[in-house]
């Protein structure tokens, strides 16, 4: 998979619960719609037919005894159906891709909030995406106690969205340490702020992103 060199960019959205990710992927992708640039979105776990399935099943708050390595196996499931079918395809005909969320929540939350071994985890990655990884992972981070206060004024919880407080802290703590980790392809975002500022943040990103594509001047 990592030497089929995909036409288009692989942008993925990340944070923790009431981040904001939502809103500003419609922004993100007006912004390159803007520019002339083909764009599809997307999300995970889901994004085909069968991966949105299994989406239910990971959410569900009736499956109170999913084990840990059930949780990630499912999600890996529904991550290799998403890449075969919809997002390299999309790559490969030159169409821009824009996800909400991909492998790096994969590391926060079954890794940091599970705890499941991050080399268990790599197993796994290297197996469905043999080294595919987003050209840029956009990460908004804010303080827990916000991003959990604003989700609880979203309706339901789901499954993952009624964990503790302590659970999304281990799944902030291990999204910075991915982006330390990785400072080429992430990008953080300071979304505690008001959406005017989070969205100036954005156009920085953007404006550097397109850049290198030729598609400003």
């Amino acid at each position: 998979m990592a030497d089929k060199t995909p036409a288009g960019r692989f942008i993925t959205l990340e944070g923790g619960e009431g981040a904001g990710k939502s809103t500003n992927l419609e922004y993100i992708r007006t912004q390159l719609e803007s520019a002339g640039i083909p764009v599809v979105v997307t999300r995970e776990p889901g994004g085909t037919q069968l991966s949105e399935q299994i989406r239910k099943l990971l959410l569900d708050t009736g499956n109170t005894e999913m084990s840990s390595d059930a949780e990630l196996l499912l999600m890996f499931a529904a991550r290799a159906q998403h890449l075969k079918q919809f997002i390299l395809p999309a790559l490969q005909q030159g169409t821009w891709v824009l996800c909400d969320r991909f492998t790096d929540a994969t590391y926060a939350y079954q890794g940091g909030g599970r705890g499941i071994d991050n080399e268990r985890i790599a197993i796994l990655e290297e197996w469905v995406q043999q080294g595919f990884q987003p050209d840029i992972t956009i990460l908004f981070d804010l303080p827990v106690e916000v991003g959990l206060d604003r989700a609880s004024n979203r309706g339901q919880l789901d499954r993952f969205e009624q964990e503790q407080q302590l659970f999304f802290e281990r799944v902030r703590a291990a999204y910075l340490a991915r982006a330390e980790q990785q400072p080429q392809r992430f990008r953080i975002i300071d979304a505690d702020q008001p959406l005017d500022n989070v969205q100036s943040q954005l156009d920085g990103v953007m404006t550097q992103l397109l850049s290198k594509t030729g598609s400003i001047e």
